[in-house]
């Protein structure tokens, strides 16, 4: 490749230190040595220098044109060549094309990481020295689109997960000159490394069996084979799909969600010790001793009316709530309640809430894909696991 050499005039840029901020020398700087690689390369292209006599030229030297360029330093605006053919072409712009692209990348991270539309457009202001429409950052944003749909449709075939979580979370979605409440299922899974990956995710218009069903046949539609073990809370509609949609797969039942469930029925005074008895269920060694302190549980406070509701709950619940004791006992901590969900989901509401109302349900898929991507990218890095097990 031809290199092209030039000199820069050194005084004019000392001139630019004097009178100029930092940022605006750094500029100035700039456009100077782009502006006369640029009149190298026409110099190149033509073959001689400019005002040299030669009757066999190609082509004319035809002045310049103004062009604005975003980098890193900011926007300048260049004085770029032409010739009269119209044939000369910089390359200036082409090597640089990468620096408008990771320009707009910046962009499209600050949305994602939960800045505002608005907020952006004033950091692109003081970075450029004017104002980008807030149409143009929702455009940028749509170039997400194809990135999300490929990461969230990609094959699960290639891995075994032994254990899935699933959870609903609900955001706000302007739908028909209304505001609507969403429901946003994920799934979270952990395949045979022991390391987790966000396996799914769908925005749907409400919690129901229906759209659980058909949520989890999107899974096994990617190829997802039925897991060991599904971790989650105990609504109906998504126990009743659990067990139509993974056969031989056994259903975990949060036990933080299930305690809740059980303290809301007991009396506020005088349970400091019956409420401690209740979480020691759970936290047993082994189900044997689990099981001990339930019946133990039931035989002391079983007689009292004010248990009554309580202990009809537990005896209720409590086989769903100790599935995980049929495990290795190292993945008890792990499997036994959905919080590594509750974790995700607030990752996700951290970003949300400076949204407020998504625009529309296809926003709200894009957004919060980018985010969960973001999130699975990282959750389980190099060599670390979410699981260790005792070979």
């Amino acid at each position: 490749m031809t290199q092209l050499n030039f000199t820069l005039d050194v005084e004019k840029i000392k001139g630019e230190v004097m009178q100029s901020s930092l940022n605006d020398v750094v500029k100035s700087s700039v456009v100077l040595i782009l502006n006369e690689y640029m009149e190298m390369e026409r110099d190149q292209y033509m073959n001689d220098s400019s005002h040299d006599r030669n009757p066999y030229r190609h082509d004319y030297r035809n002045g310049y044109y103004e062009r604005n360029m975003i980098l890193n330093v900011g926007k300048v605006k260049l004085k770029v060549p032409r010739t009269r053919s119209g044939e000369f072409s910089t390359k200036v712009f082409e090597k640089y094309k990468r620096c408008d692209q990771a320009f707009l990348l910046s962009m499209l991270e600050m949305v994602v990481n939960g800045v505002s539309t608005r907020k952006v457009t004033k950091v692109v202001e003081q970075l450029c020295g004017e104002k980008i429409s807030k149409s143009m950052v929702s455009d940028l944003t749509k170039k997400l689109d194809p990135i999300v749909k490929e990461w969230a449709e990609r094959p699960l075939n290639t891995q075994y997960y032994r254990y899935i979580f699933v959870d609903a979370m609900y955001i706000k979605v302007r739908e028909y000159h209304r505001v609507v409440s969403k429901a946003v299922y994920i799934a979270l899974g952990v395949n045979a490394k022991d390391k987790r990956e966000i396996i799914g995710f769908q925005v749907s218009d409400a919690e129901s069996k229906t759209n659980w069903s058909e949520f989890f046949d999107t899974l096994t539609a990617r190829g997802l084979q039925s897991p060991k073990l599904v971790i989650s809370d105990a609504h109906q509609g998504l126990k009743v799909a659990i067990s139509e949609k993974f056969l031989g797969t056994s259903w975990q039942r949060c036990t933080v969600h299930f305690l809740r469930n059980i303290l809301q029925s007991m009396p506020k005074k005088n349970t400091k010790e019956a409420r401690t008895h209740l979480k020691e269920v759970f936290k047993a060694s082994n189900s044997k001793i689990s099981r001990a302190l339930k019946d133990e549980f039931i035989e002391k406070y079983g007689g009292e009316k004010k248990f009554e509701k309580v202990v009809e709950t537990l005896e209720n619940g409590y086989e769903d709530a100790v599935q995980f004791y049929a495990e290795p006992e190292e993945t008890y901590r792990h499997i036994r309640t959905t919080n590594v969900l509750e974790r995700i989901n607030s990752e996700v509401r951290r970003r949300e809430a400076v949204i407020r109302i998504f625009p529309n349900k296809k926003s709200a898929y894009r957004l919060i894909g980018a985010v969960l991507m973001e999130y699975d990218k990282n959750i389980d890095p190099g060599g670390r696991k979410y699981i260790y097990r005792v070979n």
